[in-house]
């Protein structure tokens, strides 16, 4: 019955976001409005929408203490792929972490929000074809 349409990330300079949102992450714009843009994942359902703020708004949450989570991250089938073009294009990363059956790393937009790449093995529980298993 329901399942995620979009995403939306605050942005203080909509044109420069844009530019950055395609270069870095390949999607495809489907429609701009006064103060934001959509776009579309060429391999996926989900869409993504930018939405330009006067000032920057936190797109994470506090776990404990100073650690924080972002509030979505995006899968890849290949991370190192994935963060060679991001570090290629200049972009800050962090580090590639494996824990175990997943391969992560965070990344940042112009903003500086943050944002998460996650790769699954094929027996997590959490992979997209463990997932429809369950259904």
């Amino acid at each position: 019955m329901f399942r995620i349409g979009s995403i939306f990330i605050p942005v203080t300079n909509l044109d420069r976001s844009i530019d950055w949102f395609e270069k870095n992450l390949a999607v495809k714009k489907m429609a701009r409005w006064e103060d934001g843009v959509g776009f579309y994942f060429p391999n996926g359902s989900t869409q993504l929408a930018l939405v330009e703020v006067e000032s920057p708004q936190p797109s994470e949450f506090v776990i404990k203490g100073k650690e924080k989570n972002g509030y979505f991250n995006f899968v890849v089938d290949n991370i190192d792929e994935a963060y060679q073009l991001l570090t290629d294009n200049g972009v800050t990363t962090a580090k590639i972490k494996d824990f175990g059956g997943m391969k992560s790393f965070d990344f940042f937009d112009l903003d500086g929000n943050p944002f998460s790449v996650v790769n699954e093995e094929r027996d997590s529980p959490f992979y997209s074809g463990q997932v429809k298993k369950c259904k």
